[in-house]
């Protein structure tokens, strides 16, 4: 028995020998196959990925060009592959891409202050976090910040192309905040909440002067006031609504004196 246990264990060995051996002649022999792309330059990989943006295989245009950057990050190519990465993901779209995206477009402002891509940059920024804003009656704190990463591209860049577009897009963006306002001052209302509804429908003609909506505003909040027992400020309110929106579909729906 002794004797079957000794070559018992050296055939264990002999064979967990021959495996090593193998294994290292398959590594040798190229058997852990190598992505190709590690074998490019900078510059070849970014001609690649500019090839596939073309084509709009933007998911592997950004392998290529995350490649390139990272083979040399502060040559012209690298610079350009790392913008063009940000702008791969930005047009692949959904709200991953778009978190990614935006940190690569704020590593490149970061990485390169003075070039002259950051309006463009700036204003990606900002589209990142529109394309991820919620709808009115959701938390706007994404549309805070987009609205914000836009006047920061005004004050940085005022004079630039992207300046009209970031103007567009805060106007847009504030009418999803004052739609935000009403439908939370609305929500007090029909809670009989009317305090809080008044605050808020008082803050929302005061911040957002352009809202188009601003006879439905008028009328909630006159009902609000007539509703906390205050006629005086319920008739001011009503006559305003009766001044400044004459057509308004909400006139004919003011309270009579004694209802």
């Amino acid at each position: 028995m002794p004797i079957l246990r000794v070559l018992f264990r050296g055939r264990i060995r002999v064979t967990a020998v021959v495996m090593l051996v193998l294994l290292a002649a398959a590594c040798n022999s190229g058997g852990v196959e190598e992505d190709p792309i590690l074998r490019l330059s900078a510059e070849e990989a970014l001609a690649k990925g500019k090839e596939l943006m073309e084509a709009k295989k933007y998911g592997r245009a950004g392998e290529y060009l995350i490649h390139a950057f990272e083979v040399a990050p502060n040559s012209a190519s690298g610079r350009e592959a790392l913008l063009l990465s940000a702008d791969a993901l930005y047009q692949s779209g959904g709200s991953s891409n778009f978190i990614k995206a935006e940190a690569k477009y704020r590593d490149f402002l970061n990485r390169f202050p003075t070039s002259d891509r950051g309006a463009y940059v700036q204003l990606q920024i900002a589209n990142c976090l529109a394309k991820r804003v919620l709808r009115a009656d959701r938390d706007q704190s994404t549309t805070l910040e987009a609205v914000e990463a836009y006047r920061g591209l005004l004050r940085l860049y005022p004079g630039s192309e992207q300046a009209e577009e970031a103007q567009l897009q805060i106007q847009q963006l504030r009418g999803i905040l004052a739609e935000h306002e009403f439908l939370v001052g609305h929500h007090n209302f029909r809670r009989r909440l009317f305090g809080g509804a008044t605050a808020r429908f008082e803050a929302l003609l005061e911040e957002y002067p352009e809202y188009t909506k601003r006879d439905r505003v008028l009328y909630f909040l006159g009902l609000s006031y007539q509703r906390m027992g205050q006629p005086e400020k319920a008739s001011a309110v009503f006559e305003r609504l009766r001044e400044e929106f004459s057509d308004s579909v909400y006139v004919a729906q003011i309270p009579q004196r004694g209802e």
